[in-house]
């Protein structure tokens, strides 16, 4: 039996290689995420492929941005698909659009904060106002609760802050940028293992290269498994 709480990211370059994983993976992982870079190799086929004929959950990270009539009206679309969860971006006008796309479904809007990959210098190249990282994840995702989505998008490092918000109660907190002991950070600059992240109030832990680039990604899923709480 699988714990939906570890979500596998198919972060390969197209179905066939997603599903290959899936294959590999088997009984132990019930739930994937996939992303942008799959949605041009398959990925909105390989995501029901995957739940419609092997039982497993979807994570669409779509980071869904653009006027709230075509939020909406995309969210509207992709409702129309058995997934679990879409992502949008956190702004309210956003996650009210993408609420009311996903009205009458059992899809789940879950709101980006601040990306994992992000620091303090990529946010002042960007123009973002000034204050820690913390600080804005915290306020964005109470703004973004506030405005209706289902839960929220954050790295781990916030996961804490975010579950003591008002706005959080009941709500989901899902967070990538997490890596077993010992693994290479990659990308990723807001880290933290599998046991802190959900310690810290992640209902979800998002893990993609530890499980996908192993030599075993049976065995290093597993592991991931074996460090949470």
């Amino acid at each position: 039996m699988s714990d939906d709480r570890l979500i596998v990211a198919l972060d390969v370059p197209h179905a066939v290689a997603g599903l290959e994983l899936a294959n590999k993976l088997g009984d132990q992982v019930g739930f994937y995420k996939i992303g942008l870079g799959m949605l041009t190799g398959g990925g909105l086929a390989l995501a029901n492929e995957l739940v419609q004929e092997r039982g497993k959950r979807i994570f669409l990270d779509m980071k869904l941005f653009d006027i709230s009539a075509t939020v909406e009206a995309a969210v509207r679309g992709l409702a129309q698909f058995d997934l679990d969860f879409l992502t949008v971006h956190g702004d309210p006008h956003v996650v009210r659009a993408a609420m009311e796309g996903a009205s009458g479904s059992k899809m789940k809007i879950l709101a980006v904060t601040i990306l994992t990959s992000l620091d303090r210098s990529d946010l002042d190249a960007a123009l973002i106002q000034p204050g820690d990282i913390p600080d804005l994840v915290a306020i964005r995702a109470a703004r973004a609760l506030d405005a209706g989505a289902d839960g929220v998008i954050a790295s781990p490092q916030e996961a804490a802050l975010i579950r003591a918000l008002p706005e959080a109660v009941g709500k989901l907190i899902v967070t990538p940028g997490v890596r077993p002991t010992g693994a290479a950070s990659g990308d990723q600059k807001r880290i933290a293992t599998p046991a802190q992240a959900i310690s810290d109030g992640a209902d979800h832990i998002v893990v993609g290269r530890p499980i996908w680039q192993a030599h075993d990604p049976l065995a290093a899923a597993r592991d991931v498994l074996a460090e949470l709480p």
